[in-house]
């Protein structure tokens, strides 16, 4: 089959692997119909480190299952399904609390022991507690909003619960790629009477206006510190969203929350551990993480199939595999806000 190797920085390749196929009794194999490049997928595109063979790209994926093992007993062969970024067994106890991430016997897509999603197939482990099935054709016009339920907008929405948005909070939103634009969906959908977005990239910020963004700040660092401070008062937000995971978004997101709130973050680290005293003195909650997004389907489910949010916006081209590796050269000139693939 084919599938998408990254083999370094700037180096991502199609290339004919083994056939995707089940391993473990558990397991399920399913046929790609929708897939995504992520922005975190930019992070070795222009760092790679460590994967002497090259490593099998993308996490999020929809498709229709082919076969499933003997221990696979509430998925079925013919199914279409959302396959979230983390897989999990779905009866533990940390997944019954709803934090499938952190699952004891799951893990994440991306690597030779899971493959890849950016791939004409996969197998799925643990199928029956990861995969959600989908009653709707898999060229249904609402796929591209429900691709976002397997990571982007349940990464939003896990860095609006987990920073405390509530009705009438102001929220400010780091950064203005798919998950800061989804996190903006969820501080609306959470009812956050203010929600100030934070980028520079004009088509983006158009986007997250839409989205029920009410202010905007361009500046960065110091200035945008001290702008977001003037648009509230002097004292901050409620709850802040970091969607970026770089060192600067997150001084950002330490200089912004007010006394008493909250820092939801959900981008991937790359910063050195948070200085916890300045925190301490303000009384300022620091949570957040991978994004448990298969505990978020079924909330965020109806409002999508209802059209009450359209997440899927957030896609701006789509490619075949073949354009796979022009899809990462766009997103990371900025050219794409996020590419979606089908096989």
């Amino acid at each position: 089959m084919r599938a998408t190797i990254m083999h370094g920085t700037h180096d991502v390749r199609i290339e004919t692997i083994p056939d995707a196929a089940i391993r473990e009794p558990t397991d399920a194999l399913i046929r790609v119909t929708r897939a995504c490049i992520c922005g975190s997928d930019l992070w070795p595109y222009n760092d790679f480190t460590d994967w002497p063979d090259g490593r099998p790209m993308g996490h999020e994926a929809i498709g229709v299952v082919e076969d499933i093992g003997k221990d696979v007993h509430h998925i079925r062969r013919g199914q279409l399904v959302i396959m979230p970024f983390g897989y999990s067994d779905g009866s533990c106890p940390v997944c019954h609390e709803g934090i499938n991430t952190a699952c004891p016997n799951g893990g994440f897509f991306g690597s030779w022991e899971t493959g890849g999603a950016q791939a004409e197939a996969l197998r799925i482990p643990q199928a029956d507690g990861t995969l959600y099935a989908i009653d709707v054709g898999e060229d249904d016009a609402l796929m591209p909003a429900l691709l976002t339920l397997s990571d982007v907008m349940g990464t939003g929405h896990h860095a609006a619960i987990t920073s405390r948005v509530r009705p009438g909070v102001t929220a400010a939103v780091v950064g203005d790629g798919a998950v800061g634009l989804c996190g903006v969906i969820a501080a609306k959908r959470l009812g956050a009477e203010r929600i100030i977005i934070m980028g520079r990239h004009e088509p983006r910020l158009a986007l997250a206006r839409a989205f029920g963004a009410t202010d905007v700040v361009r500046e960065r660092g110091e200035e945008a510190i001290a702008r977001v401070r003037e648009l509230t008062g002097g004292f901050g937000a409620h709850s802040v969203l970091e969607c970026v995971g770089a060192e600067q978004a997150m001084a950002t997101a330490l200089g912004i929350v007010r006394p008493g709130g909250g820092i939801g973050r959900v981008g991937v680290p790359h910063y050195a551990p948070i200085d916890g005293e300045g925190t301490f003195y303000r009384n300022v909650t620091i949570a957040g993480g991978p994004a448990p997004t298969r505990a978020y389907i079924e909330e965020l489910l109806p409002d999508v199939l209802e059209g009450r949010i359209e997440p899927g916006r957030v896609f701006d081209r789509t490619v075949g595999l073949d354009g796979v590796p022009d899809g990462y050269r766009a997103m990371n000139a900025r050219e794409a806000l996020k590419v979606m693939v089908r096989p």
